[in-house]
């Protein structure tokens, strides 16, 4: 399966990485892993971010 998770729009956020379809910008993810929250948590909070995105964006991370 091939979604697309990242979303940069100048009109969103002021071009802020976002997860695709919402307002939620990438670095909160990363943001709560770093502060020891599980990405469950996470998840609970931006009900808009989907298990799959996730997934991707840490997959994403780990090649660079």
């Amino acid at each position: 399966m091939d979604i697309r998770v990242i979303n940069i729009d100048p009109e969103i956020l002021g071009g802020t990485s976002v997860f695709n379809g919402t307002r939620v910008p990438i670095k909160n993810l990363f943001d709560y892993l770093e502060s020891g929250d599980s990405i469950e948590t996470f998840l609970q909070d931006f009900e808009a971010v989907r298990r799959e995105q996730v997934v991707k964006i840490l997959e994403m991370s780990q090649k660079y």
